[in-house]
């Protein structure tokens, strides 16, 4: 039975569909199967960093309402075991029909080792629509105090949602600008309340990969691709020195 793993972030801005994409591209890299799931009714861009802007895929709408089953999902081009499902254009996430979601995150979780749900920045519906299915939480920060302060309120919900299996990934940090603020990373897990499943630095990698079409870990091997692939090691059970 393959685990749901909801990728949830307080606010924009801290690039947690790039995260999404990586760990999932990682883990297919390794010959997992995974499904990435764009949760984000109304504004889908998981496509993007996926490397899959210019590929037609079927909504996780679609797998809900019985027309299509996960059976007829079309593998990534560069990645065998990986698959895509987009967000729908034409509903909000209020209507979308939670307990047909959860069937379909069920079904998954017998087909694929790894299902990850992008959910939309922020607390609202599409965040809890996510969040309930998940067997595990990555919530995405940045270090400035904004976003960590968003985290540690994002936290309060999931405890209150009942949710325990919730890891903090710090993103997008500067190693420079950190030191220079005194802040260190046991700070950002101390504001937060929230165990730690990795750092990731601040790469301009990540946007030109998805400027040029490709995912990050076939664009580049360094920074921000490296610690995506420590993070998908320690997701495996396996560890690994948390380091940028």
């Amino acid at each position: 039975m393959g685990e749901a793993i909801a990728v949830l972030s307080g606010k924009g801005g801290t690039g947690k569909t790039s995260i999404t994409a990586a760990l999932a591209t990682a883990l297919a890299k390794e010959g997992k199967r995974v499904l990435c799931v764009d949760c984000d009714v109304g504004l889908r861009n998981l496509d993007i960093p996926l490397g899959l802007s210019d590929t037609a895929a079927l909504s996780f709408v679609d797998i809900c309402e019985g027309g299509y089953s996960l059976d007829q999902l079309t593998a990534h081009p560069q990645f065998e075991t990986l698959y895509f499902l987009t967000a729908p254009m034409n509903r909000s996430a209020e209507e979308i029909d939670a307990d047909a979601f959860g069937g379909m995150v069920l079904s998954a979780r017998e087909k694929f080792d790894y299902i990850f749900l992008d959910a939309p920045a922020g607390v609202d519906a599409g965040f809890r629509l996510a969040a309930a299915k998940a067997d595990r939480v990555l919530l995405v920060t940045g270090s400035d105090p904004a976003a960590v302060r968003d985290a540690g309120r994002t936290g309060q919900v999931l405890e209150l949602m009942g949710k325990e299996n919730v890891r903090l990934i710090v993103n997008r940090i500067n190693p420079k600008l950190v030191s220079n603020m005194a802040l260190t990373v046991d700070d950002v897990m101390d504001n937060a309340g929230l165990p730690l499943i990795g750092i990731v630095p601040e790469d301009p990698n990540v946007t030109l990969a998805a400027a040029f079409g490709k995912p990050l870990l076939t664009y580049t091997k360094k920074g921000a691709a490296a610690a995506c692939r420590r993070i998908a090691t320690r997701l495996q059970g396996m560890p690994v020195k948390i380091e940028l």
